[in-house]
């Protein structure tokens, strides 16, 4: 059985750095978002789930292997690229609400971290999926005093360096 489609490509396009863009329109209600809603930007179907309410909007790009699903939403000018997960009820309005960090950790993939509505930091790494306190416990169980924990952690310590709104 086919999903019923949330959205379709308008026939506008653009390239940005040699990406070729198709906007995106709503084609039902879903979410806070109206049948006839003009989108952001995706490279392919692939980049944006269409289940849930995820949806990308204002002058947003996802391109490459991103991926945008559940009740997510990129927004802003905010770009998702590379092997990007932003799920959830993540909320990425610009560039700084997310990090990827690719090559590391015990299988040199990538991990995701991303800030979601509530200001909590989320990750995505392999099949973890869950809040930046319930992956360092879990680094620390799966990875106890080796190399990969100490990556791992590090890893954490610099998003969360980088995501928080303080300056300071």
């Amino acid at each position: 059985m086919n999903e019923q489609k949330k959205y379709e490509f308008t026939g506008e396009t653009k390239v940005v750095f040699g990406i070729n863009f198709k906007q995106i329109r709503a084609i039902i209600n879903f979410g806070c978002v109206v049948a006839g809603e003009i989108g952001g930007w995706i490279e392919c179907e692939e980049n944006l789930s269409q289940s849930g309410n995820a949806w990308v909007s204002g002058d947003a790009r996802v391109s490459g292997n991103a991926r945008v699903s559940g009740d997510a939403r990129v927004s802003g000018n905010a770009w998702v690229s590379g092997d990007a997960w932003v799920s959830g009820n993540a909320e990425v309005k610009k560039d700084d609400d997310y990090m990827v960090i690719g090559g590391a950790g015990r299988y040199n993939r990538f991990t995701t971290f991303f800030k979601c509505r509530d200001k909590t930091i989320k990750v995505v790494c392999g099949c973890f999926f869950g809040t930046i306190i319930e992956f360092r416990a879990k680094v620390k169980e799966t990875h106890n005093g080796n190399k990969h924990e100490k990556v791992y952690l590090a890893m954490a310590d610099m998003v969360e360096l980088q995501l928080n709104d303080d300056d300071k």
